[in-house]
């Protein structure tokens, strides 16, 4: 555990350092009109431009914390975020022209895959900074501050793409990232290790499983859900990505280990965090498209547009955190579940009608209730395995919450494209609005199915110590 004295500066640099990660999945959503026009995308290429960082960050965040584990995750970390660096110049290096489209997504899945370096290490470093008391609001700063960047970084990306350049919204990582690196550097959170190996079988099983399964469902749209393109490359996706959750379970040193899911309410945390995060991010992706296309908002009306249901985020992760902290897990997250499922439901049903007004409700409602339900869930999941199982099961959490958000803007995009062709580029406005309504009542799906995996799987006891303290105890 880090010393008390050191601690806060832990926290600090790990919630910058994961801001920056969820910052960056949101970030050039207002940006993708005038990055559109500079590079030439395409409607599918702008959802890659979100995606491919999101699915480089699904299908490499296990091996982010099995690398944390085998070198260490303070080095772990440090090495993500100079590859971060990196591959956020590329992105704004990208030439404009038929190269364009190519060279961002690439970027954009370099970024991906060092923030898969940094994000399951950074929950483990929090986690093992504090006392079992005080993790509660410890991890609604971290996991509460992140989400909202995550819902911020439209009005991040429409005050830089106006003022400056959409070039701009990724050079914004660099003094973020050195300020972590630094703050690091003085707090020197302890670093432990543990010996094993990285199986390339099962990393490529992963990787292409994940990405062929995402490949298929986005361009589903364009290629067609009944191709027999469609078709191989979903069933390869699938076969690839059971095969290794099979194999995963039966080796004793695990890429993943799928065997945490046994636990019911590892899994119920799990399960919940995967579901909101793939309504979650395919909403704010069409939401700022919506408002820049459809209701002809400029980038940065457009990013204060979303602060209806950034700033509902901001209050209600402070009192999640202080819930659970009182109560447990279950009623902070089965309120906020409650809430925030009502509350997509409003937008989405007010989506047609091509008002912001009549949006606000709904937006403030689902907010609010993500504010109750993000950090509970995340603080729950880390606090009930034992400290050196903890990157192992912070990549799990990660690895199936940002699965949830890759999967939710290829399942939405696909509905969206499939409906209007063209999405917000289009010049029916009105067919773009239900089209886009139409995806939002997947995601108002997936809030309502984790609130059915909630009630069912969320543990009812509170975590009152450390399970390895408590182990010790016992003996």
């Amino acid at each position: 555990m880090g010393a008390p004295a050191n601690r806060w500066l832990v926290l600090v640099a790990m919630t910058g350092s994961l801001s920056m990660i969820m910052l960056d999945q949101t970030v050039v959503t207002v940006a993708l009109p005038a990055m559109s026009d500079d590079l030439g995308l395409r409607p599918a290429g702008q959802q890659w431009v979100v995606n491919a960082y999101v699915l480089a960050l699904t299908a490499l965040v296990a091996f982010g914390g099995k690398l944390g584990d085998r070198v260490g995750g303070v080095r772990t970390f440090r090495v993500g975020v100079a590859g971060f660096f990196v591959a956020s110049a590329l992105c704004g290096l990208a030439p404009a022209g038929g190269l364009g489209e190519a060279w961002i997504i690439a970027a954009r899945a370099l970024q991906g895959a060092a923030a898969a370096l940094m994000v399951p290490t950074s929950g483990a470093i929090v986690i093992s900074a504090f006392p079992v008391q005080e993790r509660g609001r410890a991890m609604a700063a971290y996991a509460g501050i992140s989400q909202i960047f995550l819902a911020i970084g439209p009005l991040i990306g429409g005050a830089l793409t106006e003022s400056v350049s959409w070039r701009a919204v990724f050079w914004l990582n660099v003094p973020v990232g050195i300020a972590a690196l630094v703050l690091v550097a003085i707090a020197k959170p302890a670093q432990a290790t543990r010996p094993g190996r990285i199986s390339p079988v099962a990393l490529a099983l992963l990787v292409g499983g994940l990405g062929a399964t995402v490949l298929a469902v986005q361009e589903a749209a364009s290629w067609g859900w009944d191709s027999p393109l469609t078709l191989v490359v979903l069933a390869v996706g699938v076969v690839a990505t059971a095969t290794f959750v099979v194999t995963q379970a039966r080796v004793p040193d695990p890429l993943v280990d799928v065997r945490l899911l046994r636990r019911r309410a590892f899994l119920g945390d799990v399960a919940v965090n995967g579901l909101v995060q793939f309504g979650l991010l395919a909403a704010v992706l069409h939401s700022s498209l919506y408002l820049q296309d459809l209701l002809r908002f400029s980038p940065l009306t457009t990013g204060l547009a979303v602060l209806a249901m950034v700033l509902p985020i901001t209050v209600a992760a402070q009192l999640g955190g202080r819930w659970f902290d009182r109560a447990g897990v279950r009623p902070p997250v089965l309120a906020g579940l409650v809430i925030s499922t009502l509350g997509m439901l409003a937008w989405t049903l007010a989506l047609p009608y091509l008002s912001y007004p009549l949006q606000v409700p709904g937006m403030v409602l689902t907010g609010f209730g993500l504010g109750l339900t993000i950090s509970p869930t995340n603080t729950d999941a880390l606090s009930r395995v034992a400290a050196a199982d903890r990157s192992q099961a912070s990549g799990v959490l990660q690895t199936v919450r940002q699965l949830g958000g890759t999967l939710g803007v290829a399942v939405v995009g696909a509905v969206v494209l499939g409906i209007e062709h063209r999405g917000t580029q289009g010049s029916d406005v009105q067919a773009a609005a239900d089209a886009i309504a139409a995806g939002f009542a997947v995601s108002t799906a997936a809030f309502a199915v984790a609130l059915l995996a909630a009630v069912r799987l969320l543990a009812r006891e509170r975590v009152a110590a450390d399970p390895a303290a408590a182990s010790e105890a016992a003996a």
